[in-house]
This record gives C-alpha cells, structure tokens and sequence, in this order.
C-alpha cells in the first residue's frame, strides 16, 4: 500500500482527449436512441453518425500529435507484455495510460465504431434514407453493408459497450479512479512519468484537426445530396 506522500499528480489525458471521450458517448447514446425509434428520427441518426465520425477521424490523428499517453504509441503492447499483465506481472507504467486490457478495448471499440459508420455511409433503408455514398457502390455492396450495419455491427458495439462499463465498474470496486481521471485529466502515481502535453497551443491544434475533420465528413455527407 502506498502513502499519499510517494504519489505525485501527472496529467495523463489532456483536455481535447476528455473531451473527445464525453462528445463520443453522447454520440453513440444518440445513434442507438436515433436508429431505435427509426421514422423521421432517422435524420437524427445520420447527424449522430457524421458527429461520430468526425470525432473518430479526430481521434485517429490526435493518437499520433496529441499528447503524450493519448497517442497509440503509448498504449500499443507487444503480445509478450499483454501475457505478463493477464499473469498479474504488469509494470508500473501500465498504471498510466491504458492498460494492455484497456488498450484491446479502446482499439476494438474504434474498429467496430468505424464499421459501424463506415456502413451506415453505405446503408440503405429502401424507404426513405440512404447513406451518401450508396450511388457510388453496387446494389450488393449496399445490401451488404446495410446487412452488417442493421444486424451485425449494432450488437457488436453494444457488447463492447457493455465490457466497456463492466470494466468500468469493476475498477471502480478496485478503487481506480478512471473516471475521475477522464474527467479532471490527472491522475495520482506512483511511477514517475512524463505528463501529456496540454497547453493553449495544444488546444488550438485540436480545434484545427477537429475543424479538418468535421470539414471532411460535410463533403461526404454532400455526395449524397
């Protein structure tokens, strides 16, 4: 057990990374209410996927410029360091960022959440929406992703979100205080680590990247028009 004086506070999740985390659950909570009610809430659901896919090209580029445990380069483990960790012989510095286990989730969580938009691009409902990209893509193609979407990627990210807040839990009874962290930045370790860099000129990167993003996604989203 460790002492409050040999713990020293380090900003591990700098602010565009917490706040790209809250806007992605709200994005997702709104696909699956959207998509649900279906009608005319439709249109609700394809502003929630272009929202989401805009945070997710977000992130994709700020895993390799944002800060320092927000970059994949810091949470990319060899297999042999994944065994160690499920052995229970996992080094101080999977305490940081995520962990080997918590990697796997955030890597799966990101696949399966651009599958899923991805295919909603090309989705049709054959009543009144379709995604913007189905006029460029064969009939089979689209009755393929539409397939994948509507009865394969849904339940596959509501298994990984309910693992998510399993997990969630579980180091919540552990008394690792993960969203607290997600929601302040800092954590209280007690390896020494270099903080996330999170500073004005950071910030005003991420707006830029999000901005490139979200110009992006308008164009696709146009296509369809």
């Amino acid at each position: 057990m460790y002492d409050n004086a040999s713990l020293s506070k380090v900003r591990v999740w700098d602010l565009p990374t917490r706040i790209f985390h809250w806007a992605l659950v709200i994005g997702v909570i709104g696909l699956a209410i959207s998509g649900t009610v279906g009608g005319n809430a439709m249109v609700w659901h394809f502003r929630f996927g272009y929202a989401v896919l805009t945070l997710l090209l977000f992130r994709i580029i700020w895993g390799l410029v944002g800060g320092r445990w927000s970059r994949f380069g810091a949470f990319v483990y060899a297999p042999q360091s994944v065994i160690q960790y499920l052995r229970g012989r996992g080094k101080p510095e999977h305490s940081v960022g995520h962990s080997p286990i918590g990697a796997g989730s955030v890597f799966a969580m990101l696949a399966v959440l651009l599958a899923q938009v991805g295919t909603g691009l090309l989705s049709d409902d054959e009543i009144a929406f379709s995604g913007p990209l189905t006029r460029f893509v064969s009939n089979a193609t689209v009755s393929l992703a539409t397939n994948y979407h509507k009865n394969i990627g849904k339940w596959l990210l509501l298994a990984l979100v309910l693992l998510h807040i399993a997990a969630i839990v579980f180091y919540l009874w552990r008394k690792h205080k993960l969203v607290h962290a997600m929601l302040h930045g800092d954590k209280e370790l007690v390896v020494a680590v270099p903080g996330s860099r999170d500073d004005a000129v950071s910030r005003a990167g991420a707006v830029l990247v999000l901005a490139i993003c979200a110009a992006f996604v308008a164009w696709v989203a146009s296509l369809g028009a």
